[in-house]
């Protein structure tokens, strides 16, 4: 023991516990406020936000530890120096990025629990929702990039390759810059969709001809469910450059029409109270629109648009094929005779002149 005080300062052995006890004292007091604010309705933080955050916390603690002078010299290692200053530096990097998207994570869950999706008119969830998971992807992308960025310079060899790559980039920065020009091209404008939404998660679209929901947005490309269970990879671009149609933009209610083509004898009144019963009968429809209207002759046929209105796209496909199916089963049984048909006129006159 002797000969290890001889080694070892009383200042450095002082200085190396009193900072133990304020970076043990640090993360205490971190838990017990996070610990606190979980418990709090006022200020609720999602469940497992310490635990999220335990890890790299003390990553980040450890990292100051290692940089002190008195661990060296209670350790012995004051030769390494130079390495334990380059593995603390290093490991605060790690630990700061890891910090930085922990808390990203969950201020985005703070955020969105406060939005619920699962509801009917889930237009604003999807809004938020969508904003922030793009724009959390976009954060951890430049984060992770500043830290790689952050790590290599803290090298002395590579921070002058590095800036005499800068300093002769020329010809070659232009030709990365035509070469990665579709890429940087793909990334704005999943920034673009995150700002100006013309699409959100869980929007029904038709896309390439395709009925389907936005399923998952990334910076790169969407993915569309199709009805039929299909995923549609679709890059973002094609958003932001190509019309597509958009059938919950502004709300998740939609009008449904139903088209029948039939004789001219049809009695229309009638067929227009068979539709309100119809209707009334079925929990598909939301009870705004009831309207049936004969939108266009033919010399053979009458068509008649039936157009009603329901909560969502898929409700609305449901209450389309039902009112159709109800709508001609009742003109079979009731009125057979305003089946569209063909009809031909023969003149009896001309006929019999023919035959002579």
């Amino acid at each position: 023991m002797e000969s290890f005080y001889d080694n070892v300062s009383k200042e450095s052995l002082i200085y190396l516990g009193v900072a133990l006890a304020v970076l043990i004292f640090l993360y205490w007091s971190t838990s017990v406020i996070l610990k606190r604010l979980g418990k709090n309705p006022k200020y609720l933080l999602p469940s497992g936000s310490f635990r999220k955050l335990a890890t790299p916390l003390v990553l980040l603690f450890l990292s100051i530890l290692i940089r002190l002078r008195s661990l060296r010299e209670v350790l012995h290692l004051e030769e390494a120096g130079f390495w334990f200053r380059k593995a603390s530096t290093l490991l605060f990097i790690f630990a700061m990025t890891w910090v930085m998207i922990a808390l990203l994570k969950i201020v985005k869950q703070i955020v969105i629990r406060n939005y619920d999706v699962g509801v009917e008119d889930n237009l604003k969830a999807r809004k938020v929702y969508t904003q922030f998971t793009i724009l959390e992807r976009i954060f951890i992308f430049i984060i992770i990039l500043l830290a790689v960025g952050f790590s290599l310079m803290s090298f002395p060899e590579i921070r002058q390759l590095g800036l005499s790559i800068f300093a002769s980039a020329g010809v070659a920065g232009i030709i990365i810059g035509f070469s990665a020009q579709k890429f940087i091209g793909t990334i704005l404008a999943g920034i673009q969709i995150a700002i100006a939404q013309p699409i959100k998660l869980d929007d029904v679209v038709i896309v390439e001809g395709e009925w389907g929901r936005i399923e998952e947005i990334t910076l790169t490309y969407v993915v569309v469910a199709i009805w039929d269970k299909r995923r549609l990879i679709v890059p973002t671009p094609y958003f932001i450059d190509k019309p597509f149609q958009n059938w919950t933009k502004t709300s998740a209610d939609i009008l449904g029409t139903v088209f029948l083509y039939v004789d001219y004898n049809v009695p229309f009144d009638k067929l227009r109270e068979e539709l309100t019963r119809v209707l009334n009968e079925t929990d598909l429809w939301d009870g705004k629109v009831n309207v049936l209207q004969v939108t266009d002759s033919k010399p053979n046929h009458v068509e008649i648009r039936a157009l009603m209105s329901a909560k969502d796209s898929p409700t609305a496909w449901d209450l389309r094929v039902h009112v159709r199916e109800k709508l001609i089963v009742y003109l079979q049984e009731n009125y057979p005779e305003s089946i569209a048909r063909t009809r031909i006129r023969i003149d009896q006159d001309s006929t019999h002149e023919n035959k002579k």
